[in-house]
């Protein structure tokens, strides 16, 4: 995979996951549990990895491996529900774009 075609498609999935999480606090609000959300982007050895280091999106291995992408939205809500569900936009355009990735979240 190209350094290009990589950015775009990672700009494409914030895009998405901006959207998602809009969508969702406009639904239900700024609203507890408190809590973070992302993508584990794994191996690190796979191509769209590899571009996204080189272009500078991800700077370190994750300390269980792979890239994580923390909250993919850019949104500062608290929600860790409005959070996940940005990343679970990104993560599946990801993954219909043929990356191995996952989102997650956690309770702050």
């Amino acid at each position: 995979m190209k350094q290009s075609e990589a950015i775009r498609i990672h700009n494409e999935a914030v895009e998405l996951a901006q959207k998602a999480t809009a969508k969702y606090l406009e639904e239900h609000g700024d609203n507890y549990p408190c809590g973070f959300a992302g993508v584990k982007i794994k191996p690190a050895t796979q191509s769209f990895a590899r571009q996204l280091k080189k272009a500078g999106i991800v700077d370190q291995k994750a300390w269980n491996g792979g890239y994580d992408i923390w909250n993919p939205s850019g949104n500062r809500t608290q929600s860790e529900n409005a959070k996940f569900s940005g990343a679970i936009a990104y993560a599946n355009f990801l993954s219909d774009n043929g990356v191995n990735c996952n989102a997650w979240s956690k309770i702050d």
